[in-house]
């Protein structure tokens, strides 16, 4: 099954849009977008088409959009799966993107069963530049 924007419009529902638009920053990737305060971390980088949280179920379920928020305020809009988040660690900034709204700019860490796709730089070379990296965050040279 495919995930997408529409996917998670019908999960976040049609609330109209909020004047409140922090922006999100993916610190791994650079990626930044901005993100309803009505919406999740992970639709409000769906409905605008970028990429840098990597996508499961978009329910709580999977664990796949688990991130470290590192700077800013969430609030929790369902419930997040004690198998994929623990209370200790939810207590230090981890939590599930799909389950989670802005309240202020926010920068987070992919830290999910994907992680290692969007950070993995080959053995004896240096990281390169968005440019040279494909969608799914691999060295193409």
């Amino acid at each position: 099954m495919r995930i997408d924007a529409a996917t998670c419009e019908n999960q976040c529902g049609d609330a109209p849009a909020s004047s409140l638009q922090p922006t999100v920053t993916v610190a791994c990737s650079g990626e930044s977008y901005l993100c309803r305060g009505d919406e999740s971390l992970l639709c409000g980088m769906l409905r605008l088409g970028r990429k840098g949280i990597p996508v499961g179920c978009t329910n709580g379920g999977c664990g796949v959009c688990k991130v470290r928020v590192t700077s800013g305020r969430v609030r929790q809009l369902g419930a997040i799966s004690r198998a994929h988040v623990s209370v200790e660690e939810e207590a230090t900034g981890y939590t599930l993107a799909c389950r989670m709204a802005p309240e202020t700019d926010v920068i987070l860490d992919v830290v999910g069963k994907l992680h290692r796709n969007l950070t993995r730089t080959a053995p004896g070379r240096s990281e390169l530049p968005a440019a040279a990296r494909n969608d799914h965050g691999r060295d193409e040279r």
